[in-house]
């Protein structure tokens, strides 16, 4: 079973629906236009997990700096597969800007690959709690990077990463909320985006960005 995942006609269906539902998100989604969830994409799975892992705790500039640095390591400065990656030594790792840490965390997850423990390929085809088990029991990937793999990568419309900063601080102005919500307050509110909780992320973190 493959599951749904978003395309261009599905994003405008989203639009049309969450500003149906929810007047406080649809004045926003007018304001903000088109939803540009699709467009942070890496090629493919390895390369998308990969970034996840150099971006950790880095502004986007130095992510996307030391990235670079990887990438350029391999031939045609293209990540051949997992098998490649494992044939780098740690040093010219470290050298590229990558932690000690990340590195370990990049060695866990070639690892897994290699040995079966984690099939790229099934990912699609797995539901999203099930994606998030498969990911999480990587080294260095928690809820919320898997959560956003969901989201950019295999573009699953009904994700809602309620341990999201943004997401909070952007429910709580937008909704001119007393307090920050908890988790369960969030996913209160969130129950009038499904199944589109995705593209309403996207929407609320591009608020944060906006004078309101």
């Amino acid at each position: 079973m493959v599951h749904c995942s978003l395309s261009p006609e599905g994003y405008l269906r989203a639009r049309r629906l969450l500003m149906r539902r929810d007047p406080v998100l649809g004045a926003l989604i007018k304001r903000v236009g088109p939803c540009g969830l699709a467009e942070r994409q890496r090629k493919d799975h390895l390369t998308a997990l990969i970034g996840s892992i150099v971006s950790q705790q880095l502004s986007t500039k130095a992510a996307a700096t030391i990235f670079g640095r990887f990438v350029a390591l391999f031939p045609d400065s293209s990540i051949a597969g997992w098998q490649a990656i494992t044939a780098i030594d740690d040093l010219a790792l470290r050298g590229g800007g990558l932690s000690g840490q990340k590195v370990g965390y990049l060695r866990d997850l070639c690892a897994r690959i290699g040995d079966g423990r984690l099939k790229l390929e099934e990912l699609d085809t797995l539901g999203d709690e099930e994606v998030i088990e498969r990911l999480t029991a990587v080294k260095g990937f928690g809820r919320w990077t898997a959560e956003m793999f969901l989201m950019f990568r295999l573009h699953r419309p009904d994700v809602l990463p309620v341990g999201d900063l943004g997401i909070v601080n952007a429910v709580h102005r937008l909704y001119r909320l007393r307090q920050k919500p908890k988790p369960e307050r969030l996913l209160k509110i969130g129950d009038a985006w499904r199944p589109y909780r995705s593209v309403a992320c996207w929407y609320l973190w591009q608020s944060l960005r906006l004078d309101l």
